[in-house]
């Protein structure tokens, strides 16, 4: 399914449909859009483990901002699909309204409790980007609100070995993957 990603920008106060474009507001330019498959392509392995803890379960949680800026969680279920992270939402919902008026959101892995030795728990997964507002896909898929992410940030916390410390990896876009742990 291709959901022909759009985002509308303003160049040179002209609005302007660029496909696979986004508006970096930290620096006022253009930039491309970074999709699942760049995340794949930079650290396959990462990437693996963060689909992994994604994969556990149906049901993960979304953050997204309310009208007044305040916070809203609700759950949500997502597909990699052809290189995107894909989420969906019922018509007129309002995590889909949330999106549609301020695309910044946030997704957690479902959490698993880590077994007896937390040294081989495999970790929470998250995610964060924008959202980017795609027509529906064709049938059977439902009615309603489709959107993919343009990654920002993705983070994986597992327990270390030994189980004294956290192991914190995380991905950026322009800075790839950097680990870190702590006590």
């Amino acid at each position: 399914m291709s959901l022909g990603v759009h985002r509308w920008v303003f160049i040179a106060g002209v609005r302007r449909r660029c496909s696979s474009l986004a508006l970096s507001e930290r620096r006022g330019t253009i930039v491309g859009m970074v999709s699942w498959q760049d995340v794949v392509a930079d650290a396959p392995d990462f990437a693996a483990r963060v689909r992994e803890r994604f994969d556990a379960g149906k049901h993960k949680t979304m953050a997204t901002l309310r009208a007044d800026g305040s916070p809203r969680i609700s759950g949500i279920e997502i597909e990699f699909e052809h290189g995107q992270v894909v989420l969906g939402s019922m018509p007129d919902s309002v995590k889909g309204r949330d999106l549609r008026r301020d695309p910044r959101l946030a997704v957690h892995s479902p959490s698993l409790d880590p077994p007896e030795d937390a040294s081989t728990w495999s970790g929470d997964a998250k995610m964060s980007g924008r959202a980017v507002f795609g027509p529906s896909p064709p049938p059977p898929a439902t009615e309603g609100d489709y959107f993919t992410l343009d990654v920002e940030e993705i983070v994986l916390t597992r327990v270390g070995t030994p189980a004294d410390h956290l192991v914190i990896e995380s991905w950026h876009p322009g800075r790839g993957l950097r680990r870190r742990t702590r006590a």
